[in-house]
């Protein structure tokens, strides 16, 4: 069901690798009528089609890097053109502070401003452990856990063959961690400061972690 909102909403979706950014993210975008951009999922897709982006992100990607801030911005800022009228959900911007500012920034130059930040909170145990499992649609972006799949090898979304993700592995798992306490942390700190956050337990089932976000931006 999608509900209808006073105004576009405009959301950032925050939280270690193998959180359910995407999978939360997506839902959330559902639910509010909003447009949905998983910046990982876009480069991915870069990389498939081997485009000049695709060829600079593929070996960044494959040591559980994130692209540079110059890069990254760029990115977004075109994609929030083509979508200026309405709202969105955004998963995997910003991953630093710099790509904060820079959304803020944009946000301000088109009369805008952020509506809120989800923080997605999972104990560094459980994330190893959805990494191990986790699975990925070629077709539809869908990403899950291996136990969700149709028949075990199949997408429960379109039914396409899922599997796991070439550059998912336990290394790359743990530098992308890294890589999140370095450069995202202190954007969760900045969000929270600016009194905008929320922080959600996603250990819970999907539904119910599902349920919380959407109770943060549709209770009165």
């Amino acid at each position: 069901m999608t509900l209808s909102a006073a105004k576009p909403l405009r959301i950032v979706l925050l939280g270690p690798p193998a959180s359910g950014k995407g999978t939360q993210g997506r839902r959330l975008a559902e639910s509010l009528g909003l447009a949905y951009l998983s910046t990982g999922a876009l480069l991915r897709e870069e990389m498939e089609h081997d485009t000049p982006l695709g060829r600079k992100a593929r070996p960044i990607l494959a040591r559980g890097g994130f692209l540079p801030d110059e890069l990254m911005c760029p990115i977004l800022g075109e994609w929030l053109e083509r979508r200026d009228a309405g709202g969105w959900v955004l998963d995997g911007f910003p991953r630093s502070l710099p790509q904060a500012l820079y959304l803020e920034g944009w946000l301000a130059g088109h009369g805008e401003r952020l509506d809120g930040a989800v923080a997605l909170e999972v104990p560094f145990s459980d994330l190893l452990a959805r990494t191990r499992n986790r699975v990925e649609c070629p077709a539809c972006r869908w990403s899950g856990q291996r136990g969700q799949l149709a028949g075990g090898r199949h997408c429960p979304v379109c039914g396409a063959l899922a599997d796991r993700r070439d550059d998912d592995g336990e290394e790359t798992f743990r530098s992308r961690y890294v890589e999140f306490e370095t450069h995202t942390l202190p954007v969760i700190r900045y969000y929270r400061e600016a009194a905008c956050l929320h922080t959600c337990d996603a250990t819970p089932p999907q539904d119910v972690v599902a349920a919380r976000i959407l109770a943060f931006f549709t209770d009165s």
